[in-house]
């Protein structure tokens, strides 16, 4: 199939060939929110810790005698009833993470490419860039492609637009390597260049 190219550079519009094996398949709906689900739990850092009654330091003696106290028995100062005493249900550290096969992963992501296309969020350009690091010059090159909310991928980030990107709300930039379903998904309009066009197709092929 086909895909537009939108000018962005000193190319002018046209258009490029790509693979039907990545761009144009059905979407797997189970598949893509089996994949997210498991991308979202191992981005769970799983470190929270508490300290159960065996853990607390102290309580070893018991505070006082059994009977004629008038008070309620009690066999250490760290019961969890007791101020400073330990956690009843402690909760401790646990790997949340959910593993999915390469396979499945990449069929996720051809199946999230092709639905972009065919709902018209997919926006490919010649090359995306700015001279300096200024979130002006960024801008006024999302305004001429009419784009707000988006997510845009290059191949090789510059540290220019990378830094002119940081201060716009609702618009992230990042590097092929790093593109991952939650991202694709939570933005209005996927920004991405020729160059990582082919990245993909050649990634994912």
């Amino acid at each position: 199939m086909k895909i537009k190219i939108e000018k962005s550079g000193k190319k002018q519009p046209g258009t490029m060939s790509v693979a039907d094996s990545v761009f144009a398949v059905e979407f797997n709906e189970p598949l893509v929110h089996q994949v997210l689900v498991s991308y979202m739990s191992g981005s769970r850092s799983g470190t929270k810790s508490q300290k159960s009654r065996s853990e607390v330091r102290g309580g070893g003696r018991k505070p006082w005698r059994q009977k004629g106290t008038g008070r309620a028995r009690a066999g250490t100062i760290r019961s969890p009833l007791w101020r400073g005493g330990g956690v009843t249900f402690a909760a401790k550290s646990r790997d949340y993470s959910k593993k999915v096969n390469r396979k499945m992963f990449h069929g996720a992501m051809r199946s999230i490419f092709s639905e972009l296309l065919r709902q018209e969020r997919f926006v490919c350009v010649d090359e995306f860039d700015v001279a300096e690091s200024k979130t002006k010059l960024v801008k006024e090159k999302l305004n001429k492609l009419g784009l707000k909310e988006v997510l845009i991928i290059t191949e090789g980030l510059s540290e220019n637009l990378y830094l002119g990107v940081r201060n716009i709300p609702k618009v992230d930039v990042m590097d092929t390597n790093e593109i991952n379903p939650y991202s694709l998904i939570g933005f209005e309009k996927i920004l991405i260049t020729q160059a990582a066009v082919e990245k993909v197709e050649e990634w994912l092929t």
